[in-house]
């Protein structure tokens, strides 16, 4: 598969998603390359803004199987992972697999749910495996999580673990849509339900191809030492507590890899790191100051640090 091709199937899954989702056309591509790049989504924001609607927007437009878990403070680790359990009639234990058992899995509002059952997700979205007593249990590829969680609402909520966190390649909120967009949305809720129209306009196969056709996709010797010294300096900024590890650096440099297939690039530039970068970094680095100033710590390096030559040979 050519990144022409992958060009062609991201234009057809977002455009499956804007026939429900209106004005998201930036998030939606970072959540693609994201999906292409074989990484994992947080959706961070307010109640109503679409997040829950459009990753089931995403997963009907991908003909894979799809699972959705309702995250809540009573939810056990089992509930995902599965459980061995004593089969009367067959006079064994047999194993029942959980909710991770999916190709693409919404888990809402995950931070709902206690540290013991996040922790359930660990391995998964790591290693694409579930270990239950000792016994290993591979899931089928394509593998994909695509959580949401409230950052306003605080009760009845536990902070997702810098180890969890570290495992979403990127993190990002959608916002509030314009007056203009809003009014798009409620004319096209008007006679029905958009999303019950959606039909799958990439199957699961095509997926792992575009997934193998990505880690084609060129970056130049001196792209690699660019994300290594922009990572670097996340860890030694004013402020900082704790900066990107090296698995932030693979992960950047395979999101830009998937981003650059997405434009129908077989190559990646400088632009692509300086605009992925933040939402590749901003939630793997911790800040005496807060969020906020993570926010600006980011956008120092990528100013402060000297762009590669564009006269590569």
């Amino acid at each position: 598969m050519t990144t022409n091709d992958v060009k062609r199937i991201a234009e057809n899954i977002r455009g499956s998603i804007e026939s429900v989702i209106v004005g998201k056309s930036l998030e939606i591509d970072l959540i693609l390359a994201a999906l292409f790049a074989g990484g994992h989504v947080l959706l961070d924001d307010v109640p109503g803004t679409g997040k829950t609607m459009l990753a089931k927007t995403l997963a009907r437009s991908i003909d894979c199987q799809f699972g959705r878990i309702q995250f809540t403070p009573d939810l056990l680790p089992s509930d995902l992972t599965g459980i061995n359990y004593y089969n009367q009639k067959e006079g064994e234990f047999t194993f029942r697999k959980g909710a991770l058992f999916t190709n693409i899995l919404l888990a809402d509002e995950i931070n709902r749910a206690t540290p013991r059952t996040q922790s359930g997700l660990l391995e998964s979205m790591e290693e694409r495996q579930i270990t239950v007593d000792g016994q290993t249990h591979f899931l089928a590829a394509p593998y994909f999580v695509i959580a949401t969680q409230n950052p306003v609402e605080t009760q009845g909520t536990y902070p997702l673990p810098e180890a969890q966190l570290d495992r979403f390649l990127i993190q990002l909120s959608l916002g509030y849509p314009t007056a203009e967009e809003s009014t798009d949305v409620l004319r096209r809720f008007l006679g029905g339900n958009p999303f019950e129209e959606i039909k799958p306009v990439c199957t699961a196969d095509e997926l792992l191809k575009i997934q193998e056709a990505v880690k084609s996709v060129f970056v130049h010797e001196e792209l690699l030492s660019y994300i290594v010294t922009l990572t670097e300096k996340t860890r030694t900024a004013d402020g900082v507590v704790l900066g990107v590890s090296t698995r932030g650096a693979i992960v950047l440099t395979n999101l830009c890899r998937a981003y650059a297939a997405l434009c129908g690039r077989e190559f990646v530039m400088p632009d692509d790191v300086q605009f992925l970068l933040p939402y590749a970094y901003k939630h793997r680095i911790i800040s005496r100051m807060g969020s906020g100033h993570t926010a600006e710590l980011v956008r120092n390096i990528i100013s402060e640090t000297t762009v590669p030559s564009e006269t590569w040979k």
